[in-house]
């Protein structure tokens, strides 16, 4: 008896301190949920909740104070909408353009960097600073080189004997202005991830080319180019995401209505014209909802061209 009671005893202090060590565990594992508190009250306040909002504003007839039902004629107006039809037009020309040179001459550029044995950091971050300015200052720049009277390309173009242009003032050329920015802005970002790429690829199926006769023009068609297909699709999903959604260089550009004529107008920029210029929210959230249906549907698109799993 005097033996188990005093092994009882002895056990007490154990139990009491593997309790105490579980209670310092648990309320750990608490305060981790403190410092994400306000990142999670964030995400609901600032994403969650505008999602929710907007889709419940599609449906009414709203000025921000005074809100009236009106079902599905917002999508009806916005899909009966020349402006919208427009900028859709607009933003898919704007699009294609800027993927289909920018991809392909960043993939050259990145291949011709990644033959380079020295100074291939120094060029990386060259090609690559243009991605990380912010596009509002980078708008505001190319404005100034793209005017007509004061701008650096005129001057240029006009020294060269070459006929000038008036850029931005100009509804068929304005569209290429952007096309020109958006390249100049987005190809850094296309380099670095084409040559990290590149970088990864076997050296051990050149050299296997090379042992067969295999020149150097044909190791970059039939082993370079093949291994980056993946690299190429996901620049084609990011790319048409990030065009889809252009709006800030648009607004610096032409404004919301997209001066000249509308013919530099985005669905991001038709969407903030009637939202906060026209005070027209329903319109507004319901051609946000559109957008994002073209953008859900050519997403889906390209993954299934791409071939990848979704």
């Amino acid at each position: 008896m005097v033996n188990g009671t005093q092994t009882q005893t002895n056990s007490l202090p154990g139990l009491k301190e593997n309790w105490q060590a579980s209670k310092k565990r648990k309320h750990s594992q608490y305060i981790w949920y403190v410092f994400l508190a306000p990142t999670l009250l964030g995400i609901l306040f600032f994403m969650v909740y505008p999602i929710f909002e907007s889709l419940r504003l599609s449906f009414y007839n709203s000025n921000g104070t005074i809100e009236t039902f009106t079902g599905l004629n917002n999508f009806k107006r916005v899909l009966s909408s020349g402006n919208f039809w427009n900028a859709v037009w607009n933003t898919f020309y704007i699009g294609i353009f800027q993927i289909a040179i920018t991809v392909p001459l960043g993939f050259i550029f990145a291949s011709l960097i990644n033959t380079v044995r020295r100074g291939q950091n120094f060029l990386k971050v060259i090609y690559f600073l243009p991605n990380v300015t912010s596009i509002v200052a980078a708008s505001m720049i190319f404005a100034f080189v793209l005017h007509p009277e004061m701008g650096i390309m005129n001057f240029v173009l006009a020294k060269l004997g070459l006929p000038t242009s008036t850029w931005l003032s100009d509804p068929s050329t304005a569209k290429w202005a952007v096309i020109l920015l958006s390249i100049w802005h987005w190809i850094g970002f296309v380099i670095i991830i084409c040559l990290a790429n590149l970088q990864s690829i076997s050296s051990e199926m050149y050299e296997a080319a090379k042992i067969d006769g295999a020149s150097g023009i044909q190791q970059w068609l039939f082993i370079t180019i093949p291994n980056m297909a993946g690299t190429f699709a996901f620049l084609l999903i990011t790319g048409w995401i990030g065009a889809l959604q252009r709006f800030n260089e648009i607004y610096v550009l032409g404004g919301p209505n997209g001066s000249p004529a509308r013919s530099i107008q985005t669905m991001g920029a038709f969407i903030y014209e009637r939202g906060f210029t026209g005070f027209e929210f329903g319109i507004a959230s319901a051609a946000t909802y559109i957008m994002f249906i073209i953008i859900l549907v050519f997403t889906f698109i390209n993954l299934k061209v791409s071939k990848m799993k979704i």
